[in-house]
């Protein structure tokens, strides 16, 4: 198995790192072959634009997904984006780790997402879901949090933490074809102790150990959706 852990953390210290030396312990355990990605410290910048390409397609107006279809076709990716590309082309396997921050992705995750998951690479407009280019693959996300896990679920403050994070189950790993395991969750990480977090490493351990047995998160199909325009069905008001 090939693996890329993406980690998506400013502090070398911090407990989303060492949940990610922890799943470095347990892949090296299962013999896979793994790469990380720790975008702070790569560098990795985190705004899509005319930087990500070494080729025009149109020099008058930047389209992102159409100047991202000529890159591929012209070798024209600029080298960080054609590096992250290739990682997770590679891998069967993808790991994120990341804090909860404003009810959802840091922004330097979410730009890696936008630079990295490129049209005509990863997806396309019959290439999604079920069809999705990086099908066969799966993925895995594992959070940490500020709040308490009483502040979570369907009647909770912040509600569910499963509804905080569809827009990257669903619209991205899901939408791209991946297979998508069940979270794991660290909570009220910067006001637990030393013994609690030392569990909390422990519950993610047991948690990615058993990637094999975990139930995929259900997904939608182009089969079922014949109306949304994508796939080989007829665009919505064609005709």
């Amino acid at each position: 198995m090939r693996a890329l852990v993406v980690l998506a953390h400013p502090e070398p210290r911090s407990f989303n790192a060492a949940l990610k030396d922890a799943t470095l312990e347990v892949l090296a355990a299962r013999g896979a072959q793994v790469v990380v990605s720790d975008l702070y410290a790569d560098g990795f910048g985190a705004v899509a634009g005319r930087a990500d390409f070494t080729t025009v397609r149109d020099a008058d107006r930047l389209n992102l997904s159409l100047e991202q279809r000529h890159a591929l076709g012209h070798d024209g990716l600029a080298p960080e984006v054609a590096r992250e590309l290739g990682r997770l082309r590679a891998a069967d396997l993808l790991v994120l780790h990341f804090p909860l921050w404003w009810f959802g992705l840091p922004a330097i995750l979410k730009g890696w997402i936008d630079r990295v998951f490129v049209s005509g690479g990863v997806y396309g407009r019959s290439a999604v879901f079920e069809r999705g280019r990086l099908r066969g693959k799966r993925a895995i996300a594992c959070v940490t949090t500020g709040a308490p896990e009483a502040a979570f679920g369907r009647d909770g403050l912040f509600g569910d933490l499963d509804t905080l994070l569809r827009p990257l189950h669903r619209g991205v790993l899901g939408f791209t074809g991946m297979t998508v395991l069940p979270p794991y969750a660290a909570w009220h990480v910067p006001y637990v102790g030393a013994a609690e977090r030392g569990t909390m490493i422990d519950a993610w351990r047991e948690h990615l150990g058993a990637l094999d047995t975990l139930a995929p998160l259900p997904m939608p199909t182009l089969a079922d959706h014949p109306e949304s325009g994508f796939g080989d069905g007829p665009r919505p008001g064609a005709g």
